[in-house]
């Protein structure tokens, strides 16, 4: 489970399974909650509900573990039926990073702040 970056992706809906691949889970920020997309090993997509957490303190799974992005972006992940590509246009997506990713962009801040 990483945290999310403050700074949004602009990223387009046809460019998400690439991004998926390459980072394995990405935040949606959509108009119902913030939510956590994620494989499991590489090998199973699910949705992750930020506002709710299991006993270990991780996100809970809002949606069925599914083995394909294709099927994943358009699995129903909570009550109302929304799918990712269905609520693509209203969403903005945050990548997710880890404490060393943190630590570094905020370095990467302070130096550019100091540079002039």
């Amino acid at each position: 489970m990483g945290k999310r970056v403050d700074e949004a992706l602009d990223i387009a809906y046809d460019d998400v399974p690439t991004y998926l691949h390459a980072n394995h889970s990405v935040y949606m920020e959509t108009p119902t909650g913030l939510y956590y997309l994620t494989d499991v090993n590489d090998r199973y997509w699910r949705v992750q509900d930020t506002e709710k957490f299991n006993e270990k303190g991780h996100y809970m799974d809002c949606s069925p573990l599914v083995p394909t992005i294709s099927e994943f972006l358009e699995l129903p992940y909570n009550d109302e039926g929304h799918t990712i590509k269905g609520i693509f246009a209203e969403a903005t997506f945050y990548p997710s990073g880890n404490e060393k990713d943190m630590g570094e962009m905020q370095n990467d801040v302070e130096v550019e702040g100091s540079e002039g």
